[in-house]
């Protein structure tokens, strides 16, 4: 099968440091896409749309990956409501429609799986997208994940740019964000644990009740779905899509599986190897009570995901003692 990207294309990945961009870094080159742009935080502003767009002219890559954006727990979202929608959708605008303007063939938009309704249909699927309310905690985040997803699909509706989006489930990795306050749950969960036992802390309170249940996937393994799509994503893909009244030119990526929260805190409890008690304050929001998604699109285009939940626990924790600060 012909491959939609080239070896030699010129790769740029926004957000190579991060969770994804490093994983799809990582996955890049293990492939032989070794001719990539990378630029940190301080080289590149890509909250500034002239630089932004002085980067484009000058380096003119032809396939980006979309992997920026401002990330954080329910926590984050919602306290920082106003920083969340207006950053992320300042970063991808000027990613985006530099990317039309200055002639990227392939363009890859990560979204996440927030952008679907809070009460929609389990497993949620691709069309399911704008059919109820938003969770509320992550409104802001979701809309404008909704906004770039919607900016892609205009872009091929009007320009025929063979762009497309990928929404990924909850994400766990090496180098993910294990802020006290600011990350995701899962990292969240490592950091408390591991701090519970090296001061020997009786118990562990997890915030909200413990029922809701969440898919997770790996970071390493959504690098490698998102390449796998970026490869083979072609014209049949966009030819079926176009012939919906929905035409949401985007592919749900995630394990297929899902656990209960209270499982997951015991299944990183045994992992860390805390001994305490572990109890949970219904007190505090629970988010959406189930986020699974519908990846038949992605698993019938032949991708499986290689690593285990538990597996994926212990290789980041792992990290994460060789990394803390």
């Amino acid at each position: 099968m012909t491959k939609l990207i080239n070896k030699t294309d010129k790769i740029y990945i926004a957000g190579h440091a991060g969770l994804v961009g490093s994983a799809l870094r990582q996955n890049l080159n293990s492939k032989g896409y070794s001719n990539q742009i990378l630029r940190n935080k301080n080289e590149l502003d890509l909250l500034d749309q002239s630089s932004t767009d002085k980067f484009f002219d000058l380096e003119k890559p032809d396939v980006v990956f979309v992997a920026a954006a401002r990330v954080g727990g329910i926590q984050a979202n919602n306290t920082y409501r106003a920083e969340f929608i207006y950053q992320n959708i300042q970063i991808q605008n000027n990613i985006i429609w530099n990317a039309h303007i200055h002639g990227v063939k392939r363009l890859v938009f990560l979204g996440s799986s927030c952008i679907y309704p809070r009460n929609a249909a389990q497993p949620m699927q691709e069309e399911s997208l704008l059919t109820g309310p938003l969770e509320f905690t992550n409104r802001p985040y979701a809309l404008a994940k909704i906004a770039g997803l919607e900016t892609v699909n205009s872009l091929y509706q009007q320009y025929g740019h063979k762009y497309f989006s990928v929404m990924p489930t909850n994400l766990y990795g090496p180098k993910d964000n294990f802020h006290p306050e600011n990350s995701h749950v899962l990292p969240a969960l490592i950091r408390r644990f591991h701090e519970a036992k090296m001061s020997d802390l009786s118990e562990v309170v997890v915030w909200g009740s413990g029922k809701p249940k969440r898919e997770f996937l790996y970071s390493e393994d959504c690098a490698d779905a998102i390449v796998y799509l970026a490869e083979n994503l072609g014209d049949k893909f966009y030819s079926e899509v176009s012939k919906s009244e929905s035409q949401y030119f985007h592919v749900n990526v995630g394990s297929g599986e899902e656990v209960e929260i209270g499982e997951l805190a015991q299944i990183i409890k045994k992992v860390v190897g805390y001994n305490g008690k572990l109890s949970f304050d219904s007190s505090k929001p629970d988010g959406a009570p189930r986020k699974l998604l519908d990846c038949k699109k992605l698993l019938n285009l032949g991708w499986r995901p290689k690593t285990s939940l538990v597996d994926g626990i212990e290789k980041v924790y792992k990290w994460y003692l060789e990394n803390r600060t």
